[in-house]
């Protein structure tokens, strides 16, 4: 068994600007650790599993090497990055590098796209798989969305007896089914066939239409639009639907949001991760992750669903809830931060409020999904958690309303419903 880990390349997680900008988003820590190893634990923990490989176009980074050089240490399994030459698609770029996925002879091996956050159930996907269909199926990870939000994401029309897939469409424009594809797929070796038939597909369509400006590439493929809706109906593809959460990272607002996913997630798997209360220690309220080089004070009060990562300094009588503060960042004392990211080595002066409004799905529908919000509504923001970009400094009793404060900012007054820039 193998696993390929999708993680797209720098001009993609626009929506996570400005975050995006100090770190590859994989990297961006999720309740305490960066996105990716969520996904890398969730695979080292499948029994067989040989080799990871993450794959996408960012030049080969320093921060990146770091946390590769560090994954391999803790989970003690062959980690490696392979970089596409340009952005392949996500079917592209394991027809590129396939290869290096089927050598030492791979029987299987996952596909999962690095901004999604969900319980990871890879080894119910493969008993299933062995339960339906042959071995030489291909198995996608669904969930069930409700009505309206369905039609963002890839929908599934399934035989409800044999879970084969009989249709599907990649964010339709009217509603075909409540099945989603979670971007969580179990492939074999037979699958290169399919993607490149696509290919073969691909280059002769170019070939004809030789006047076109030659930016097309054949290699360019979608596995969603131009696999999965050839496959469907042909016996070859099955849904594995989950009833574990799922939510994709797009935007900012949504890694706070599978921030509490995981951090929730952590009383059963790591339960070491989450911040007890201790006499002398901060007042912890639900789920919090608080890393241990951290300095917090005796009087603050943290959570639920906050992250407080390396170096942070939290002072007294401090409230946090609903955030992430990043490394080396500095909460002077009495300030309250809610719904916010603040950036890495950002400064809040004492007595300041730091305040977004939450973009969470619906807590009455059990099956709805995160919005993927557009920054602007009518011409103007739309409100939504307030997000500090890195080394930003706030001053003493000021209030940041619903606001985006671009790097390296000192700002000298309170903002409301503004993009600072």
């Amino acid at each position: 068994l193998k696993a390929v880990i999708l993680i797209g390349g720098p001009q993609k997680g626009t929506r996570f600007r400005p975050l995006s900008f100090e770190v590859p988003k994989p990297l961006f820590p999720v309740a305490g650790v960066p996105m990716v190893q969520h996904h890398i634990e969730a695979c080292a923990k499948v029994p067989g599993m040989k080799e990871i490989l993450l794959m996408g176009f960012y030049q080969p980074h320093e921060a990146l090497s770091r946390f590769l050089v560090s994954a391999q240490q803790e989970f003690k399994i062959p980690i490696r990055y392979l970089q596409e030459y340009a952005a392949l698609g996500t079917g592209g770029g394991i027809y590129h590098f396939r290869d290096q996925i089927l050598s030492g002879g791979a029987e299987a091996f996952f596909v999962l796209n690095a901004d999604v956050c969900s319980e990871f159930p890879l080894q119910e996907m493969l008993e299933f798989r062995q339960q339906h269909g042959d071995m030489h199926s291909f198995v996608i990870l669904g969930t069930t969305a409700n009505r309206t939000q369905a039609l963002n994401y890839g929908c599934i029309v399934a035989n409800a007896d044999t879970q084969e897939v009989q249709h599907y469409v990649e964010k339709p424009s009217t509603f075909v089914s409540e099945i989603i594809n979670c971007g969580i797929y179990l492939f074999t070796p037979a699958i290169f066939q399919h993607i490149g038939e696509v290919f073969q597909r691909n280059q002769q369509e170019l070939a004809l239409e030789e006047s076109s400006n030659g930016w097309q590439r054949a290699e360019v493929i979608r596995l969603e639009q131009d696999v999965f809706t050839a496959l469907a109906g042909s016996g070859k593809l099955y849904v594995y639907k989950t009833d574990g959460f799922w939510s994709q990272i797009k935007s900012a607002g949504s890694a706070i949001y599978a921030s509490r996913l995981y951090l929730n997630q952590y009383s059963k798997s790591h339960p070491e991760r989450l911040a007890q209360n201790k006499p002398g220690g901060p007042v912890i309220r639900g789920n919090v992750y608080i890393h241990p080089t951290a300095s917090v004070d005796s009087t603050a009060v943290l959570g639920p669903n906050v992250s407080i990562g390396e170096g942070v300094t939290v002072g007294a009588g401090v409230r946090v809830r609903e955030s992430i503060v990043l490394h080396g960042a500095s909460l002077h004392d009495h300030t309250c931060v809610l719904n916010t990211i603040v950036g890495w080595d950002s400064t809040i002066g004492r007595w300041a409020r730091v305040e977004g409004t939450p973009s969470d799905p619906n807590p009455n529908d059990p099956y709805a999904k995160i919005d993927s919000e557009t920054l602007f509504r009518d011409g103007r923001l739309t409100p939504s958690i307030t997000i500090l970009g890195c080394s930003v400094t706030i001053p003493a009793e000021v209030v940041i309303l619903n606001s985006i404060v671009l790097p390296h900012k000192e700002l000298s007054r309170s903002y409301k419903n503004q993009i600072i820039l």
